[in-house]
């Protein structure tokens, strides 16, 4: 004989847990169960309604922790048949602890979608909840009011969510499903179902204002708006009623847009510009290597400034026959103020050495001055430097050169080639390759950069490139 047992309709995991428990340790078949919704099921034929298993334990209850939210999402959706659902899926869980990895079963089909509901219920609700401010409280504290009707029984899913949002005032959320609370020390959630009232607060003119000022219209799709922000929310949103009208007009705005003359650039834009092309001017002055250090370090020509620790200045004789210029400082070059102290750095010395060129008769010097990297956890991962970074830095590179006047310049990695001889040669094409710079009085030599070898590895390739740096770098003896 089936056992009839009825439950309130609400996503409360505990009352459910306890009843299905109990049956399942007795052996009771999810086939001999009925599960009802208290107050909604009932007829003149119904059976007499218990919860009561009778019987000796045949069996523990057994269930992975990875089961265990999937069965509380299930119990919180709005279908009736969620409780036989779950009963059904503990009961099979017992013999194949990984049923729910098989997605082309049904009962696990089925409590798929009803998770992916109850999960996207659950993102709506933080993201729809409108509040609106009421008189304070006595201690002073300022007091909010909301209304909304969720899909499904999800208030427990989200009352932590707004207890960490919204600490610092008091609020309640109404909902036909219940009800959750916050007055700065204690969260309540209540299953007892509210009444909708009227809602109104001074700011929701402001609000509405506000939000039609920042609808871009030329952003406009109403398709991924309707799948975001479903119709079935709007009448308990404040800027519901703007969105018909913003998107009719919409194309009008666009138009208008497009048409309006460009405003003319803030003063101070005017001042940085005048700034900017004093250190060009200044630039193109060969001179001496103090004043060119100093001009370095105060440039302020492109954005990387802002956020390197200082400016990497060259680094050697100003007589050198031969200057070594490499893309831009890394992280500990950066630190430490001088040119090619990290670990590509101390590749290039390995290789110097093995071909038979002395440091000390070299200018080494980079073609951007500024460390350009990104943040990883706690570390700074070098990024390649932009053309407007490589550009900006050109005028100091052309002083430095000026000021050295070098017989052979050697270019290490693509940004230093694009520096030294423009953007038309490739490394792949020239590298190795010594050629006579016209009109410059001085020979190029392009070769693969250090930091390049290194971050292929301890591989039969990274050792092949060192070689080849090594023998590239050996012609710097037949200058010197």
């Amino acid at each position: 004989m089936s056992v009839v047992v009825t439950l309130a309709d609400t996503s409360a995991f505990e009352p459910w847990r306890q009843t299905a428990r109990a049956a399942l340790q007795r052996g009771v078949p999810p086939e001999q169960i009925a599960w009802r919704l208290q107050g909604k099921d009932a007829d003149l034929f119904s059976r007499v309604e218990t919860t009561s298993f009778a019987g000796e334990i045949e069996r523990d209850v057994r269930l992975k922790a990875s089961n265990l939210p999937v069965l509380k999402d299930v119990l919180c959706h709005s279908s009736p048949e969620r409780f036989a659902l779950a009963y059904r899926l503990l009961w099979r869980l017992q013999e194949d602890p990984d049923l729910l990895s098989v997605p082309t079963d049904p009962d696990v089909g089925q409590a798929r979608r009803m998770v992916q509901q109850v999960r996207r219920a659950a993102h709506k609700m933080t993201a729809f909840v409108r509040f609106r401010e009421q008189d304070p409280t006595e201690n002073g504290r300022r007091r909010f009011l909301s209304w909304f009707e969720p899909d499904h029984h999800v208030l427990e899913k989200v009352s932590s969510f707004f207890a960490k949002r919204f600490a610092d005032m008091d609020w309640l959320i109404l909902t036909p499903r219940g009800s959750i609370s916050w007055d700065g020390t204690t969260l309540n959630c209540s299953f007892t179902p509210c009444e909708k009232q009227a809602l109104e607060d001074d700011v929701e003119q402001l609000w509405q204002t506000y939000y039609a000022s920042t609808f871009n219209p030329a952003r406009v799709r109403t398709k991924a708006m309707r799948n975001e922000m479903p119709r079935r929310y709007w009448k308990n949103l404040p800027e519901a009623a703007l969105i018909p009208q913003l998107v009719a007009e919409a194309e009008k705005r666009v138009a208008e847009m497009a048409a309006r003359e460009a405003l003319p650039a803030p003063k101070f834009h005017q001042a940085i510009q005048a700034r900017q092309s004093a250190i060009t001017i200044q630039a193109h002055v060969p001179g001496s290597m103090t004043e060119l250090a100093q001009d370095i370090r105060g440039c302020r020509a492109c954005s990387l400034q802002c956020h390197a620790t200082q400016a990497v200045v060259g680094d050697g004789p100003e007589t050198a026959k031969v200057m070594i210029v490499g893309e831009q400082p890394g992280d500990q070059e950066d630190l430490a103020g001088r040119p090619f102290v990290g670990p590509a750095g101390q590749l290039l010395m390995r290789c110097l050495e093995e071909a038979g060129v002395a440091r000390e008769a070299l200018y080494l010097t980079n073609a951007v001055k500024h460390f350009r990297f990104t943040v990883n956890s706690r570390r700074r991962i070098h990024q390649t430097p932009g053309v407007e970074h490589i550009s900006a830095c050109q005028p100091w590179l052309k002083r430095e050169i000026a000021l050295v006047k070098p017989r052979l310049i050697v270019s290490l990695g693509a940004t230093a080639l694009r520096a030294v001889s423009g953007p038309s040669d490739r490394l792949k094409d020239v590298r190795g390759t010594l050629r006579k710079h016209a009109g410059e009085g001085w020979t190029h030599l392009a070769l693969a950069h250090p930091s390049w070898i290194l971050r292929l590895g301890p591989t039969d390739q990274a050792e092949r490139e060192r070689q080849a740096l090594t023998v590239g770098l050996s012609k710097i003896k037949g200058v010197l």
